[in-house]
């Protein structure tokens, strides 16, 4: 059956070559072949699948509102479904937070709501540039690759990527808030004052990079100071991923527009939001749209995911779980070589390989693989082990999987 892939499929494609196999179920934390056999997922679907795979709960409301001749596609017209999630994300998520924001439904994928974004804030601030940072993945729609630093994405652009400056992130040697205090302050820096920094609190594809505390508070300060929009991409690490719905609440920010997009539809199902302040929100009608902006399925999981999340308060569960993690990997996996280190919070981790050989991160991969565990790699050429598993995974699964990573880290190194 693969031969039909290889014969009919764009040569595009990339996350079947890491993991050649035919998948055909999954539950939770795991993934099961045609043929039967079981994988454990440290992937959850490049983080879209944050509440497991089929989870029950979300699954019944999605088979219930299925099985009664609901409407699925609605554009952006007005439904039940619609009405019910905007209810909910409002009073189970932005209201206890103290957050006010108005929602805008994009079309289904992260990269079409930032898009909204870049377009809202140079509407608002009748500005062009963009403030954006080295080891950024934003998205691969020509506004948010140019946000995007990856070598490889920004080549199949085939256009120039203007109207972004870049500036290092957190955590390098280079104090990147003076920076862009120079480019401001400078009337020879030669940048012009930009519309929004454009940011992720943790950088997932980028090699698992948090930001610390008080550079998000310091990145908001300056927004505050010099009239700059700040916009959070929370697509990968927002809906629990670092163990706060949304990734900056650690930092007590609040940017002026939140993305989210993966997970949100709780289910896997496509799904993209804008949050903006209220006295952001001047599109006019259809400036931005999409025909799959009103995808009733994904309001009824999304609604469905915010229960869900509440009611077992994951939260809570990620920070928990989180500390198995770096508690395992410490004592475990950095102790069979002093060169490697390990970043990350909540459930997204990353064992770095760059000071060792960086071929050896997508080496531990194809050695998880042959014993049945998904991972994927990021970072400076794929140098980092990236783990990512469900928040919803067991402990014991958990702890089976990471095993897993010890046996493959140990194997890549010999």
């Amino acid at each position: 059956m693969l031969d039909i892939f290889e014969k009919k499929e764009s040569q595009v494609r990339s996350y079947c070559r890491k993991y050649p196999v035919e998948f055909k179920k999954a539950k939770n934390a795991e993934l099961f072949s045609v043929d039967g056999e079981r994988y454990i997922d440290f992937l959850a679907v490049a983080g879209s699948m944050n509440y497991g795979h089929n989870n029950p709960e979300i699954k019944a409301a999605i088979m219930e509102y299925l099985a009664d001749d609901n409407i699925i596609n609605a554009l952006d017209m007005y439904t039940e479904a619609k009405a019910e999630f905007l209810t909910t994300i409002n009073s189970e998520i932005l209201e206890p937070r103290g957050l006010d924001y108005k929602v805008m439904c994009c079309g289904p994928t992260g990269t079409n709501a930032v898009e909204a974004a870049l377009k809202l804030a140079r509407k608002n601030t009748k500005r062009t540039e963009i403030i954006a940072f080295s080891g950024a993945f934003h998205g691969m729609s020509l506004g948010s690759l140019a946000m995007t630093t990856d070598r490889t994405s920004r080549e199949g652009a085939g256009v120039p990527l203007e109207h972004v400056t870049f500036v290092p992130y957190d955590g390098t040697n280079l104090d990147s808030i003076a920076y862009i205090r120079w480019i401001l302050d400078d009337d020879h820096s030669g940048i012009e004052k930009p519309a929004a920094i454009v940011l992720e609190t943790l950088q997932a594809e980028g090699g698992i990079n948090p930001a610390s505390v008080e550079w998000l508070q310091e990145i908001r300060k300056l927004c505050d100071e010099y009239g700059i929009l700040m916009i959070v991409d929370d697509i990968q690490v927002g809906n629990g991923r670092t163990g706060y719905f949304f990734s900056f609440e650690r930092a007590g920010v609040v940017p002026d527009m939140v993305i989210l997009s993966k997970s949100i539809s709780g289910f896997g199902m496509p799904m993209a939001l804008l949050l903006m302040k209220p006295e952001l929100d001047i599109f006019r009608p259809a400036e931005h749209n999409g025909t799959f902006r009103g995808n009733q399925l994904s309001f009824i999981g999304g609604t469905a995911g915010i229960k869900y999340f509440n009611k077992y308060k994951l939260d809570e569960e990620v920070r928990r779980k989180g500390e198995i993690i770096k508690k395992f990997v410490e004592e475990e996996i950095l102790p069979l070589d002093e060169r490697l280190s390990l970043r990350g919070m909540g459930l997204i981790w990353g064992i770095d390989f760059s000071a060792i050989d960086s071929s050896l991160a997508l080496e531990a991969v194809h050695h998880g693989f042959d014993r049945h565990l998904i991972m994927e790699v990021a970072g400076r050429k794929d140098s980092v082990l990236k783990l990512m598993p469900p928040l919803t995974v067991e402990d014991d699964i958990l702890l089976e999987g990471l095993q897993i990573v010890k046996e493959s880290v140990k194997e890549a190194l010999n």
